[in-house]
This record gives structure tokens, sequence and C-alpha cells, in this order.
């Protein structure tokens, strides 16, 4: 994947150093300017240790469901400042539904959310959203009737400052977007449709970036190219959250990842180490 690689040029999204403006970042990312630069292109996306200490983003001990049913045993996901968090496992798991609890979709019955140490458990997505998270969900994620220029436009609606920049740095990450900004975004490939929905998420200037299946229906040369995008986000100091069917390819480009069976941690690691860890290579990544 070229983008993981990242270069020196004019694109500051290829910086191996991340991005220096960040400008599509809220200035209180987890720890502040220093903490970004700790993390950026230093995980195992870039074949660094992990990352130790507190997480910014904890779904701790959550236990939930739909109606009387619990899909979520105690479930555990955790992801750093800058850190790409991949979700796996088989069908049925509880992975989206893990999601759709951090993100206050589904009411826990046990265990709790916080997010740069602050309790938000009990708070509405919309509250959320307010605090730093965005959501792209894995369907219906773009007003396809509005130009992808309006969809941009769509993402910023909280914001009071001026999002010509923020923009700008989405454009400069999907060049194609910026081509078709006048296009309705229902005309828009599948793929290019996935980039809309990043780059509306992106216009919030979020801490932490939720990804639901962003790779789902795309063609591999299109895969390969919103996960080059992906660790180039990380790489400003934004948190991924990512649940992903191409699992291998997921745990190449994750710091930490999470294999989830049944609503519950059935592994945990860094990407490297569930991709060498022969049970699930054997069980959940087709030997």
């Amino acid at each position: 994947m070229s983008g993981a690689a990242g270069g020196s040029g004019d694109n500051p999204w290829q910086d191996n150093r991340g991005n220096k403006d960040r400008s599509i970042t809220k200035s209180s990312v987890a720890g502040g300017e220093g903490m970004a630069q700790a993390v950026i292109g230093g995980g195992a996306a870039a074949g660094g240790p992990r990352l130790e200490g507190d997480a910014f983003l904890t779904g701790d001990q959550m236990t939930g469901g739909y109606g009387a049913a619990d899909i979520l045993h105690a479930c555990t996901i955790e992801a750093h400042a800058g850190e790409i968090a991949v979700i796996v496992g088989p069908n049925g798991a509880g992975k989206s539904t893990a999601m759709k609890a951090i993100f206050g979709m589904l009411k826990l019955r046990g265990g709790g959310v916080r997010i740069g140490g602050e309790e938000i458990t009990h708070l509405s997505p919309q509250a959320r959203v307010a605090k730093g998270m965005a959501f792209v969900p894995q369907t219906n994620n773009v007003f396809p009737s509005m130009t992808v220029e309006e969809n941009l436009e769509m993402g910023a609606f909280l914001r009071q400052d001026d999002i010509s920049g923020t923009m700008a740095q989405v454009y400069e990450l999907f060049p194609i977007l910026k081509e078709k900004r006048r296009q309705a975004a229902g005309e828009l490939s599948g793929g290019q449709r996935q980039q809309v929905a990043v780059g509306r998420a992106l216009m919030t200037q979020p801490k932490v970036l939720m990804l639901d299946e962003p790779t789902a229906g795309v063609s591999p040369i299109v895969m390969d190219e919103l996960f080059d995008r992906i660790v180039e986000v990380a790489r400003t100091g934004i948190t991924i959250l990512m649940v992903e069917q191409n699992a291998r390819q997921a745990l190449e480009i994750a710091d930490r990842g999470y294999v989830l069976v049944q609503g519950r941690n059935a592994y945990t690691g860094t990407g490297a180490e569930l991709l060498g860890n022969p049970e699930v290579r054997r069980t959940f990544l087709g030997g």
C-alpha cells in the first residue's frame, strides 16, 4: 500500500511525521500536540511498538443488545490517540453492535464508554459528536441527491468557524471528490461514495473516527486505496475504530486488534500479534 509508507512531498497527508497543520482535527486531541506527534507513524501500522498508557477511547465491559437479548457480553474495546483499532470476527459476532454501543446508538445494560477519560455512557449520539466522535455507517451513509460538496458541508453543521481549510484537506486526501464536487453523491461508484462518507465525517474535525465496514462491496484496488487513506488520517492524531470484513488486510494496518465471538472478546493484541497467532489465522483468517 503506497500511502502507508508516506512521503515528504507537498502533500501533508503523506508526511511520515504527520500533518503538521492538523486543522482537520480539533486542537484538543488527547494530550495536545505532543501526544499526537508521539503516536503519528509510531504504531504497528508503521512497524512500531504497541502503545502503552491510558486509552483515549474505551468501551469498557459493555453488555447490551436489542430487546431482552444481550448481544454484547462484557466486551471491552480500547484505542489510544492516533491508533487504528480494528474489530474483526465471524458474522453475528457483535462487531457492529459494539460500534453502535460506543457511539450511543445502543443502550448498555452494563459497562460504560469513555472518551479522553470522560464518562459519556449516558450521552446521545449527537452529544457524542460534539465530544469529538464521528461515525460512518456501512450503508445509507451519503445524501444521494446532494452534491459531493453539499455532503461535505453537511458534515460541518455543528461548526461555527471557517470550514474551507478542512474541506481543502478532505479534497487533498480524496482528490476524486474535488473533481466530482458538483456531482450528486448518488451517481458515484461505491468506493467514491465511501470517500464522501469518510470526508463528511472528517468535516466535523473529529478526535475519534468510527468506520463500520468501510470497504464492503468495493474492489480490491479501491479497498487498498481506502486503507491507505485511513492510515494517513490516523497519522494526523485522529483515533480510528473500524469494523472490517477483510480481516487480514485490516489487521495489517492495525495498531490494535480485537476478535469478537458471540459478543465476547476472544483474542486481543496488536495487528501483528493477531496475524501471527496460529489459532486466529486458522479460525478467522483462512489459514
